[in-house]
């Protein structure tokens, strides 16, 4: 078992999928380079027989990138995977992603094949990608649904074919974390080569558990590979969060034990990049890169960070990429956190009555104006200059 927890980052792949957010060639470009700055181990690029466009962007970026892996996702036939390996062709460093669906469900009603057929057509799709490199992925669509014995099956076949990493996903964000991570560990247990492949996990956010699910199976399944997107971009309600993911291990690595790769500060960049292209804003109260991440409202919240700022804040906003943290004096402001934003302003009022006066008067305005801006605290303060003895000062 490694100590090392792969990010596979599908922002420009299964993130395109989302209605909406297809993405140019230049904006992929613009976004791989960001991803590699941040130092993601995999960038799955897109799925290059899908389109032209999508064919010649996963070109450029492999033209490009050097340090991450660059992949494409190609369905267990022979077309789409001689297609990938030729857009992956400039790489220095590329994997080939193959899959097919193993749940009954979509075997009869998709595929309409048999499931020695899938199985045969599996092997086959990932003997054919071996050939063109040894860094291949097989993913067992709709794996959480799968029966377990079928599922043991196709994956001791492909990682008899070759196939490194194994990824089980959970397609359409069924799975519940201890059930997923359970599948997971009985998938490592009971295939006889499963010690040959990376177990990877590629869970969907329809009942919000997307990311639970991933670090469960990571946890107490043995994965080492989590697939994600940057702002949890993806199809419906869309994919892990590579933010969320990333800074729950690393934030917690006297739980997890595992280290990333990543440049957590490059983190920030990426959710705004990825916003402004796609045109999807992110939620102010979204974990780590949402707007009001790292802003305290409340006095006594405000009042313990102003103190010290590991009372209300497990991580550190420049961290991830931010400035820093951020006091939103409102209704619920205290005494020391207006006073404190005065100071930054330069703004000195040393009479304590006057200092009383201002606060007051700042609480009736917090109640009609949701946030006080800086203007508003700086007309507050002119006013305490012409009420008391001009002790107030800029």
């Amino acid at each position: 078992m490694t100590d090392k927890l792969i990010i596979f980052d599908t922002t420009l792949r299964d993130g395109e999928q989302s209605p909406g957010a297809s993405m140019t060639r230049e904006e992929k470009l613009r976004i791989a380079r960001q991803l590699e700055r941040m130092r993601v181990d995999v960038i799955e690029a897109g799925f290059a027989a899908s389109s032209e466009g999508d064919f010649e962007a996963i070109r450029a970026i492999a033209g490009e990138v050097r340090e991450s892996i660059v992949c494409s996702l190609a369905r267990a036939g022979e077309r789409d995977i001689l297609r990938a390996a030729e857009a992956l062709r400039p790489a220095s460093r590329f994997r080939i992603h193959t899959f097919i669906a193993t749940s009954a469900l979509h075997m009869e009603k998709k595929l309409r094949m048999s499931p020695d057929q899938v199985y045969e057509q599996a092997r086959r799709a990932v003997r054919l990608a071996r050939s063109f490199t040894d860094d291949v992925e097989f993913s067992a669509e709709d794996g959480s649904r799968s029966g377990l014995d079928f599922l043991c099956r196709v994956l001791e076949g492909v990682i008899d074919e070759g196939a490194t990493t194994i990824n089980v996903p959970d397609t359409v964000g069924y799975a519940i974390p201890d059930g997923y991570a359970e599948l997971i560990r009985s998938l490592r247990e009971r295939i006889p080569n499963s010690d040959k492949a990376v177990f990877s996990v590629h869970c969907h956010d329809d009942l919000g558990l997307a990311v639970a699910n991933s670090l469960a199976a990571v946890k107490l399944g043995g994965a080492r590979q989590i697939e994600c997107a940057i702002n949890g971009l993806g199809e419906r309600a869309g994919n892990t969060a590579l933010e969320e993911v990333v800074m729950a291990v690393k934030t917690r690595r006297d739980f997890f034990g595992l280290d990333v790769n990543v440049d957590t500060t490059q983190i920030v960049a990426a959710s705004k990049l990825v916003s402004e292209i796609t045109g999807f804003a992110v939620q102010p109260n979204k974990a780590v890169v949402g707007a009001n991440a790292f802003a305290h409202a409340s006095g006594i919240h405000q009042d313990g960070v102003l103190k010290a700022r590991d009372t209300y804040e497990i991580m550190r906003a420049e961290d991830v990429g931010w400035s820093a943290n951020k006091i939103v004096l409102g209704k619920l402001s205290g005494r020391n956190a207006f006073k404190q934003r005065l100071r930054e302003l330069a703004i000195m009022i040393d009479d304590e009555a006057e200092l009383n006066a201002a606060f007051v008067r700042f609480k009736a305005l917090a109640d009609r104006e949701a946030i006080v801006s800086d203007e508003a605290l700086i007309a507050l303060a002119k006013e305490s200059e012409g009420m008391g003895t001009n002790h107030s000062h800029f």
